[in-house]
């Protein structure tokens, strides 16, 4: 009798333990986990960009890949991908979500620097400022530096670099009190390194798919930041940085989520190493949004873009546009 109470008293234990295990322990990644994910096929990617044949000849060459757009490669393990879930927007998600498009009122892209900038980093806002208006083929804006009181954004030590951060979204937060009439969004710029509410210890920028205002940080894009070597180029890698979180962050507050498809400035980044391997250009399904939202015209954009890469001496900007270019004239 006694052996059998003992048998009844292990069981009960057993199931209380097996309960709590299932209470405490977080559930094993499904099938579905981005852990697991794989680059989406030839027959994905055309279903993203969707169905091309009402659109203009030029339209439907310009939307073609070809090789000029090389597919989203399997993550490593630790980038973007494969630490958070994201299942991609095809361009019909896209256009179901009715996003914020430029109108006669609201169609002015400005940017504006916060926080302590000196004089000689303001006047370096303005390659920015020219690159804004032809990536995206609208009137960009500088407005007046925007100063922060002490205490009128968190602040906080990061825990690896122990240098201070901002917090973006309250950053954000002060940008969208500050939206002139005609802006169609606004982008802060700041020398200040930033972190999010999230689980992320930085981040290089941030944006709002509807408020329309978003901000973005130098800070990281510095050598210097790191304590490491200078390099002989270091203006324009620092610039070329910048244009490619810049197209991001706008690209976001037009509506658009980080792309799964191509390898596309629209990709997501875990790192400045992910970051700098992500072109400056959008992929077909992202060019795709942009075009419906803004109507520019593809080969006049990718000419005007060609000048301001070859201005700010963005060589391989300039390089695969050219490529680009020639090929839209050639067919």
């Amino acid at each position: 009798m006694r052996r059998k109470a003992k048998a009844i008293a292990a069981l009960l234990l057993l199931v209380v333990v097996a309960v709590w295990l299932r209470v405490r322990l977080p559930p094993v990644a499904d099938d579905d986990s981005l852990l697991n994910f794989v680059p989406p096929s030839a027959d994905v990617r055309k279903a993203a960009i969707d169905e091309t044949s009402q659109l203009t000849p030029e339209l439907q060459r310009y939307l073609d890949p070809g090789d000029d757009f090389p597919p989203m490669p399997k993550p490593g393990p630790d980038d973007w991908l494969a630490n958070n879930h994201e299942g991609g927007q095809t361009f019909n998600e896209f256009r179901q979500a009715e996003p914020n498009r430029p109108d006669q009122q609201r169609r002015v892209l400005y940017l504006v620097a916060m926080g302590e900038i000196t004089e000689l980093q303001i006047a370096q806002l303005e390659p920015l400022r020219e690159f804004t208006e032809a990536y995206f083929t609208l009137e960009a804006k500088l407005l007046p530096p925007m100063p922060l009181a002490e205490g009128v954004v968190p602040i906080r030590v990061n825990p690896n670099t122990q240098k201070r951060q901002m917090l973006a979204t309250d950053l954000m937060r002060l940008l969208e009190q500050q939206l002139p009439d005609d802006a169609f969004c606004l982008l802060g710029i700041t020398l200040n390194d930033l972190y999010s509410g999230g689980h992320l210890n930085y981040v290089f920028g941030q944006a709002t798919l509807r408020t329309r205002v978003g901000v973005f940080s130098f800070a990281r894009f510095d050598p210097a930041f790191f304590n490491d070597p200078i390099p002989a180029d270091v203006d324009t890698l620092i610039l070329r940085r910048s244009c490619r979180t810049l197209a991001h962050e706008i690209s976001h507050m037009f509506g658009m989520h980080h792309c799964t498809f191509f390898t596309c400035v629209v990709n997501g980044s875990n790192s400045l190493a992910e970051s700098d391997s992500r072109p400056m250009h959008a992929c077909p399904v992202c060019l795709r949004k942009l075009q419906s939202s803004i109507g520019f015209n593809p080969r006049e954009r990718e000419e005007r873009l060609l000048g301001v890469y070859r201005q700010l001496h963005l060589d391989d900007e300039a390089h695969w546009t050219e490529r680009r270019l020639s090929r839209l004239k050639a067919d």
